[in-house]
């Protein structure tokens, strides 16, 4: 189940397939061909555990006799290994008897039994010392917990890696730990903290089994629109010569940041509607698709009313390129929900913007925290003075 350098890990792929399989927008033309995939890539790793798991949930058709023939092999390969872990118990060193219950690890990850995985990872880290192949351990979790989409298993992995960090562990690890991080956090809505961990890896990125370079790109730059302020995206994002390298290389992806940026909205919309398929077809970012989308939304229509102290509804409409009556719905429910500090005067057909004063709203907190500071200390003298 290890990743090679520049390759994504292969149980991630099937993941990626299995999701595409269960979604509804996926044709059924393209289902067909996935299922084959995902049938070869079962069979391939004898993952009988797994295969059962995609019976039941109607993905794939059972087939007993392929099932009985991936059983017969799981059962022959863990006499093997229980043989070897017998053998390097009774004639090797520690390394060795440490080696073979790896093995035996990451043959239980490879069928797909996620409980007898993390079994064996336990007694494997029992027989470790190095706090680096301690770490390899937790970084074989954290690909188990995405496979599965266990965010509790995610969190707590993660939290014992930053443990071990503790005791010593090499900067290495300690990026690649950023970018399993930033992947947990995107996946459970925490976008801003997602866009920091991004774009701390991304000149030291190594973390090839969980996604290739053109996908982690395309998740900082994403995470990063919606985070970052426009200084921050100029000097971290639109500049960045590692991002400038690939970034052509996605569809819509460069119009997307660029448009935003240079205020092109008309174009912004058009990339944002070509962009919209991939964030729906990705197996991360599906589940936040909606909220994404009005986040999106909020940072480019706020950008614009940057600008403007009034400004007619039919300008506005023009300048992104659609209706009148689309842009009217759109705001009033951005404003209602609090996302945009304007009211439409619908008579005048004008919008006018009533952003909150930060300097003013800084020193009424200061007066307010003042006075409540003023009051504690003359009821902590009164009881001095008893």
């Amino acid at each position: 189940m290890e990743g090679q350098e520049g390759t994504q890990q292969l149980h991630l792929v099937l993941a990626h397939k299995r999701f595409l399989l269960t979604h509804p927008d996926v044709q059924d033309i393209e289902k067909v061909r996935l299922k084959e995939e995902v049938f070869s890539m079962v069979k391939a790793d004898d993952m009988a555990p797994f295969y059962e798991t995609l019976v039941a949930e109607s993905v794939l058709e059972m087939d007993q006799s392929v099932l009985d023939s991936m059983r017969a092999k799981i059962e022959e390969e863990i006499k093997k290994l229980d043989e070897k872990i017998a053998d390097a118990e009774e004639n090797l060193g520690e390394s060795e008897v440490r080696e073979a219950h790896l093995a035996k690890s990451l043959f239980y990850i490879q069928i797909g039994d996620k409980d007898k995985a993390l079994e064996q990872l336990k007694v494997t880290e029992s027989k470790t010392v190095a706090v680096g192949q301690k770490m390899d351990l937790v970084f074989h979790t954290l690909q188990l917990g995405f496979f599965y989409m266990d965010f509790d298993l995610i969190s707590k992995s993660i939290d014992k890696a930053k443990n071990l960090f503790e005791e010593g562990g090499d900067w290495e690890r300690k990026n690649r730990l950023k970018v399993y991080e930033g992947l947990y956090c995107m996946s459970t809505r925490n976008f801003k903290k997602a866009a920091d961990l991004f774009l701390d890896s991304i000149s030291t990125f190594t973390t090839y089994e969980i996604f290739p370079y053109d996908t982690f790109i395309f998740y900082t730059v994403l995470t990063s629109i919606i985070s970052l302020d426009r200084v921050s995206l100029k000097q971290k994002v639109v500049d960045a010569p590692e991002i400038l390298t690939v970034i052509g290389k996605i569809p819509y992806l460069s119009e997307f940041l660029n448009s935003l940026y240079d205020c092109q909205y008309k174009s912004f919309f058009s990339a944002f509607a070509g962009l919209t398929e991939q964030i729906r077809l990705d197996r991360y970012l599906h589940p936040h698709f909606r909220y994404y989308m009005r986040e999106v939304r909020t940072v480019v229509y706020s950008q614009f009313l940057e600008s403007y102290k009034s400004v007619t509804i039919e300008a506005m409409a023009k300048a992104f390129g659609v209706t009148v009556e689309f842009i009217d719905l759109e705001l009033s429910r951005f404003i209602a929900a609090g996302k945009l500090h304007c009211k439409i005067d619908k008579v005048a057909g004008v919008l006018e913007t009533n952003r909150p004063d930060a300097k003013n709203a800084l020193y009424q907190a200061t007066i307010k925290q003042g006075d409540f500071l003023l009051n504690r200390i003359q009821k902590l003298s009164r009881v001095i003075d008893l």
